[in-house]
């Protein structure tokens, strides 16, 4: 193995969100580095298209040879890379599509549905938009059921299909009613 393999996590780790060259397999990569495992020392790079759009390539650690600073692309670089990296993989802002009004009445709302079903909620202190359901699962905004999170996946599969089944949010029974009556064969 190469001397990248020889580096641990800590300075691994000094390479994210860096321009690089990486040589691996008889060929050079060149990216931005978007993460290293810490496990295989393999490396995620995500190189910026002209045409606007991102490629991501996962480079095995045991066949990078070497790992050098590409000085060039972050002098060409805009700043905007490093941002577009730390924001790459987070959850959609969905502050565009719910005003805070809407999000504050569909948490209200679940909260308040799943204590007539004698679920217990309560809302986490640090983190006041999430709900937390049985002291074991969490939901979070725009609370859907894909927005359920849980270690345990039977507790998770059943407080989605919960959700999925007999909860309707607040704003979304007068769409569904509207797509009802435009249906063809509808009378």
């Amino acid at each position: 193995m190469g001397e990248w393999a020889d580096r641990g996590p800590l300075q691994w780790q000094e390479w994210t969100r860096r321009a690089v060259r990486v040589s691996a397999g008889g060929r050079e990569y060149r990216g931005w580095v978007l993460t290293t495992d810490p496990v295989s020392a393999s490396i995620v790079l995500v190189t910026f298209l002209e045409d606007g759009s991102l490629s991501v390539t996962g480079i095995m650690g045991h066949a990078v040879r070497s790992v050098t600073a590409d000085t060039e692309a972050e002098l060409d670089g805009d700043g905007r890379e490093q941002e577009t990296l730390a924001r790459l993989f987070e959850s959609p802002d969905f502050s565009e599509a719910y005003s805070p009004e809407l999000l504050e009445k569909r948490k209200g709302s679940l909260k308040t549905w799943l204590e007539k079903n004698h679920v217990p909620v309560a809302e986490l202190g640090d983190a006041p938009s999430r709900l937390c359901v049985a002291g074991a699962l969490t939901v979070e905004p725009p609370y859907r059921p894909e927005d359920c999170s849980c270690a345990n996946e039977i507790i998770l599969s059943r407080i989605q299909d919960l959700i999925r089944r007999s909860w309707q949010p607040p704003g979304e029974a007068d769409q569904e009613l509207c797509a009802d009556l435009s249906a063809p064969g509808k009378p």
